[in-house]
């Protein structure tokens, strides 16, 4: 289990992409880590744009950086609600700082962005219809699959979830 021993916070809103939540959670469960879904309200369901369930593990208040070794952020219109939380931007933007994965796909980035000044001078990708808000932010927007800065993962859509959870791993792994 190349990830024994490894903790990762998988954040989670209504209107979440299906599966960027499901395919890394269980990926990343598989190669070991413990995974734990976060979320505004601990115990809380939270529902995919279609409509499949996720119940969350932790609340924003009841979490910090150091309790983890990465954050995955995921896509669907739920980064639009979990950057309203000053928490979830925060936790983010710390365990950016001591340098812990930092997993975005899709709309996940509008997180990034909101987490003043961590995408400066960084590159990264997201789904196309946002790369304003990223480069605003700061960031070397690149139209591809997959861009790896530092700790930094990020992705553009449910096509690049394998390449996007590779490299994640591999990051986690050198950590």
């Amino acid at each position: 289990m190349e990830l024994s021993g490894k903790k990762v916070a998988i954040l989670a809103d209504n209107m979440y992409q299906e599966m960027e939540i499901w395919y890394p959670l269980y990926r990343l469960r598989e190669a070991g880590a413990g995974v734990v879904v976060v979320a505004a309200k601990a115990g809380e369901t939270y529902t995919s744009k279609l409509g499949y369930p996720v119940v969350a593990n932790a609340s924003y208040e009841d979490v910090k950086a150091s309790d983890f070794d990465g954050v995955v952020v995921p896509g669907g219109f739920a980064p639009d609600l979990i950057r309203r939380y000053g928490k979830a931007t925060q936790l983010v933007k710390d365990l950016d700082a001591q340098g812990k994965l930092v997993a975005s796909i899709c709309h996940g980035a509008w997180v990034l962005c909101s987490a003043m000044g961590m995408l400066k001078g960084r590159r990264a990708t997201c789904f196309f219809a946002i790369k304003d808000d990223l480069i605003n932010a700061g960031a070397a927007y690149e139209d591809a699959e997959l861009v790896v800065d530092k700790n930094l993962v990020t992705s553009r859509k449910p096509d690049d979830l394998p390449a996007f959870c590779r490299a994640a791993i591999e990051v986690l792994k050198k950590q």
